[in-house]
């Protein structure tokens, strides 16, 4: 099975991604006037230098539900086997001791590989708590159950029939909201019901104040990215926080130029 990934960020491609953003100037980000074309702009600046640096392959993946084991564990599984014929196919008390004390070190030399792998996968993670509940789920084989068979109760009966179901939930949401319009009319009726606008106009007679924006600095902008945890987990686009904030210095002006832009048109791209 083919499996596409992200090149992972190292010493050097960052190097490589920051040397690329710093000949950027940015000028069809400065010379535009709307902020929806100052953003797209950017950001497709920005994700052609990204994608250059960490591009993205194709490359097989093979599941292994054993990672613990070494060439040499299997290799003493091979010979485990044929000790194993060797010893019923013989009546020597001598070789059904030594297949006996051989099933024990071998079960003691998995354990001890198990114990291995477990702690280096937990050393080496920076979520070491996650990590271990991950490992607690998968050797104890508890993931996630999947139950493709819905059950539901439909007109007292309780049902799996998928039409059914589809049919039930269409004719709920159908006359949904007709049910509650026919219960605020009555609810009104009996009622003394204010229209929600004659309301607002009879409790709000001032004047609204205007609110007034200030610009951004590149100073704020800077100090609300480096606030971001260092992560690398991502979105659609594979930008982590982490790749953000180690790309701050080379797109600051940018981008505090784009918000600026969006607080003076009342435009949010």
């Amino acid at each position: 099975m083919s499996k596409d990934f992200w090149v992972a960020p190292c010493t050097h491609t960052i190097r490589n991604f920051t040397l690329l953003l710093s000949y950027e100037n940015w000028e069809d980000v400065f010379l535009e006037k709307g902020a929806n074309i100052l953003f797209n702009n950017f950001l497709s600046t920005y994700l052609r230098i990204f994608y250059a640096s960490f591009p993205n392959i194709k490359t097989k993946h093979t599941h292994n539900p054993k990672p613990w084991i070494t060439s040499s564990i299997r290799t003493s599984c091979t010979n485990k086997r044929k000790l194993y014929l060797t010893r019923r196919q013989s009546n020597n008390p001598t070789l059904k001791e030594h297949y006996k004390a051989y099933c024990q070190t071998f079960s003691k030399v998995i354990m001890l590989a198990k114990k291995l792998y477990y702690n280096n996968l937990i050393n080496k993670s920076n979520n070491k708590p996650k990590t271990a509940w991950n490992i607690v789920r998968t050797i104890t084989n508890k993931g996630k159950v999947k139950n493709n068979r819905t059950t539901m109760n439909v007109k007292n009966k309780l049902t799996n029939n998928p039409l059914t179901i589809a049919n039930a939930f269409n004719k709920y949401f159908v006359s949904v909201a007709e049910d509650l319009l026919t219960k605020n009319t009555l609810k009104n009726n009996t009622n003394n019901y204010i229209d929600p606008l004659t309301h607002l106009q009879q409790n709000f007679r001032q004047t609204s104040i205007l609110m007034n924006l200030k610009n951004t600095t590149k100073h704020e902008i800077g100090k609300i990215i480096h606030s971001l945890k260092s992560k690398d987990s991502s979105g659609y686009d594979g930008i982590s926080s982490r790749i953000l904030k180690i790309s701050a210095p080379y797109v600051l002006s940018p981008l505090t130029f784009i918000f600026n832009k969006s607080l003076l048109t009342g435009i949010f791209p």
